[in-house]
């Protein structure tokens, strides 16, 4: 449903000859944050545990993130009718193949999001002027130029979104008053027409519990299973409120379940009023726990998936005044409790692996025209490594070419620097650090460093 914020709050410089020794610093967690990553075991019990990106999100520690951790991915905004046909019948399909090929290489499912939307729309099609015949054909062909592209490469779709009023009335949309009620049942005939393998969602928010706008969606799922009309899902977004979690949610996901379709959690954070305490972190865990054991306890519950698993491209803060920390990592990538409770919840020990804990700090100790000395800094807090490895990814063509107290290599932009034989080891408490030369030209924006 909703926008990820666009950049990532990380410091990027050109650091001056005059302020060569300014420090510019960045850290970024263990790359094992649990026992073992949440894909592997939600794929063990059969289900889903995704996050939604934007092709931006893909690369350095936050790609690493997304492959290793989860098995499906969603396109934040990159398959939204604005981003995929700006002008009627000319398509941009750059960002959304990015994430595609993303996801085939690291093994991942694709949730295609959205095709019929009120919102998000080109302004060639909000502000024309159509007869409903016009319209029709210009939904029919969208939905089918769309779902052929990807057909094979995207296993479900969030073809309709967002169609009720929390009273559970129909939402006043351009399709709505356009075409009736009946472009939902159109619009689900023509993307089974499309891609025949794909699963084939309505996707709403305010709709986890029992209320007025889930039975609204209740009575439409089972009018159009009644009807022949093609539907696979319903998907519940879950975008909650810390301590407001329904106490109906297991019962709702049941009651969708037993019309005979699948359930999936779509959209999940839980925002909290800021700042963030302890108390209100633990709290965020067990209500993200109670979610995932809601949905495991139903059968026909696919999984869920989080909206961004960081803090720093959370598109809570920018909309709720006041409130963020809604997801599982926090804005420097380390994992929170909430990771915790729902690795735990998917049959992990909810508990850190070697080397959280640990965290690698990189600066630049010095610049000059084309040259520059950065250091990388290892520090572990309650827990200890035997040995170690740093990597990071350069975002503007920098190039190592000498380094100390580590065997640093260097692969395109990539960078994997390990311990020598004498300083592997990293006590709770202790620290170790190696520094390089290197080249850099126009900038040198400070990298995010994982250990692993």
């Amino acid at each position: 449903m909703r926008s990820l914020r666009s950049g990532f709050s990380l410091a990027s410089a050109v650091v001056g000859a005059a302020a060569t020794l300014g420090a510019l610093l960045a850290a970024a967690p263990a790359a094992h944050a649990a026992d073992v990553p949440l894909r592997e075991s939600a794929d063990a019990k059969g289900k889903v545990i995704g996050t939604a990106a934007g092709g931006s999100h893909l690369t350095g520690a936050r790609g690493e993130i997304t492959g290793r951790e989860f098995n499906w991915l969603t396109p934040e905004n990159a398959m939204k009718w604005e981003a995929v046909e700006p002008s009627r019948g000319t398509y941009n399909w750059a960002e959304a193949d990015r994430i595609v090929d993303f996801a085939q290489a690291h093994g991942q499912q694709v949730r295609g999001h959205t095709l019929v939307w009120h919102s998000q729309n080109p302004s060639w099609l909000t502000g024309g002027s159509f007869t409903p015949a016009e319209l029709r054909t210009i939904l029919q062909n969208h939905i089918s130029t769309e779902m052929t592209r990807y057909k094979g490469k995207v296993a479900a779709w969030d073809v309709v979104n967002e169609a009720f009023n929390e009273d559970g009335t129909y939402r006043q949309s351009l399709w709505y008053t356009g075409l009736g009620t009946d472009y939902i049942a159109d619009a689900l005939t023509w993307a089974r027409a499309a891609d025949p393998a794909a699963k084939l969602y309505i996707n709403d928010y305010n709709v986890e519990g029992v209320n007025a706008k889930s039975t609204a969606l209740y009575n439409l799922v089972k009018s159009l299973k009644e009807r022949g009309v093609p539907i696979d899902g319903v998907g519940l977004q879950a975008h909650l409120i810390l301590g407001q979690v329904p106490s109906t949610l297991q019962q709702n996901i049941q009651r969708f379940a037993d019309l005979g379709v699948d359930v999936a959690i779509t959209e999940l954070d839980i925002r909290m009023q800021l700042p963030a305490t302890q108390a209100k972190l633990a709290q965020q865990a067990a209500e993200y726990k109670a979610v995932m054991n809601a949905c495991l306890a139903v059968a026909r519950c696919t999984g869920v998936t989080v909206w961004g698993f960081n803090d720093a491209d959370s598109w809570v803060p920018d909309v709720f005044d006041g409130y963020g920390a809604a997801t599982p990592y926090d804005e420097n990538l380390a994992p929170k409790p909430a990771y915790y409770a729902i690795a735990e919840s998917l049959g992990g020990t909810g508990q850190p692996g070697p080397g959280d804990g640990c965290k690698a700090t990189y600066s630049v100790v010095s610049q000059w025209n084309t040259g520059f000395t950065g250091q990388v800094r290892i520090d572990c807090a309650g827990t200890a490594l035997a040995s170690w490895k740093a990597n990071w990814t350069f975002a503007a063509g920098q190039r190592i070419s000498q380094a100390w107290n580590a065997n640093c290599t260097q692969s395109g932009t990539a960078v994997s620097c390990s311990n020598l034989s004498y300083n592997g080891t990293v006590p709770a408490g202790g620290s170790v650090t190696f520094g390089f030369n290197g080249t850099w030209s126009g900038s040198n924006p400070v990298p995010v460093v994982t250990l692993g």
